[in-house]
């Protein structure tokens, strides 16, 4: 059992995150498909809870390094997400749990910005960067579930600014320093996540809303997601790498972001019925990739080590 916890990677919090929002993607489709996701996601956190509490010392080791310590903010943010699960069965408590995951993702901010980005060296940015920042925009997307919308509109625009900044910075680095050793190279599909990300807030959250705020965020979004698309295909060819953990939650939000912003434009008066086939290629595709990363980290973890 030992063995198996001191395998747990931090980046299986990705794969936690992705689950937990395709539940919420799928939700449609059946509430007991968002019950396996949220109990599959709930088995991840027990490993990673684990690995937190019998080798506190791995962890740390982690956290000194710019890659992980930025990962580490998918933890976080999956706690907001299945706080909104938990909520029908502890009630309030719920709200203690999302507070709590909200106060943690601010503490890695600050952590982040002191240890990384005081000391900025562009080679050792990479394209995680955009989960410690704009990663707590899924407060944003929650926020409703708690009638705490006013804290949900300071965690959009928060990270809305944040991936502005982001965007430029990352793409400098990946511009000027292509060079990106293989286990860190499909972190570059993370790409796809902070636009849809910040789209999914923007629609929860925000009041009054723009339709042409929404429609050139959209625009965005569908290039990063086609550009990240075309790279994970390509990676899907690598060996495993925990980073491997960047196919799931980019993808599946991309895919709730269209369907949110479907819903929205339907109820300012301005249908796009093409966005349902665009809804419905987005999650076949998040689905295939969650699944896939999912058996690939069980298989790494509980693999009886050659």
């Amino acid at each position: 059992m030992k063995d198996i916890i001191k395998k747990v990677p931090i980046p299986l919090c990705g794969v936690m995150l992705g689950l937990v929002a395709l539940g919420n993607l799928l939700q449609s489709y059946g509430e007991g498909i968002r019950s396996v996701c949220g109990i599959v996601a709930a088995f991840l956190l027990i490993l990673v809870l684990l690995k937190l509490i019998m080798f506190p010392q791995m962890i740390k080791e982690d956290m000194q390094n710019p890659i992980m310590a930025s990962v580490s903010g998918t933890f976080p943010m999956a706690l907001m997400l299945l706080s909104t699960y938990v909520k029908p069965f502890i009630g309030p408590a719920a709200m203690y749990i999302w507070y709590f995951a909200i106060l943690l993702h601010i503490v890695l901010i600050v952590y982040f910005t002191v240890k990384f980005i005081l000391k900025l060296q562009l080679p050792k940015v990479f394209a995680s960067y955009y989960i410690v920042y704009v990663g707590i925009a899924v407060a944003a997307v929650t926020a409703p579930a708690y009638e705490k919308t006013g804290i949900g509109s300071i965690a959009f625009w928060f990270g809305f600014v944040t991936l502005i900044l982001l965007l430029v910075l990352v793409t400098i680095r990946y511009v000027k320093c292509p060079q990106v050793p293989e286990p860190a190279q499909p972190l570059i599909c993370i790409y796809a996540a902070p636009t849809s990300l910040c789209i999914a807030g923007y629609v929860q959250s925000v009041m009054p809303k723009s339709r042409g705020f929404l429609l050139a965020m959209l625009a965005v979004a569908t290039v990063l997601y086609i550009f990240s698309l075309v790279k994970a295909i390509g990676y899907l060819k690598l060996k495993f790498y925990p980073s491997y953990a960047a196919f799931t939650f980019p993808f599946v939000i991309s895919a709730i972001a269209t369907k949110q912003t479907m819903a929205c434009l339907a109820n300012m008066g301005t249908p796009m019925p093409v966005l349902q086939y665009v809804v419905l290629v987005e999650t076949v595709i998040a689905v295939v990739f969650v699944v896939y990363t999912l058996i690939r980290f069980l298989g790494f973890i509980f693999a009886s080590n050659k």
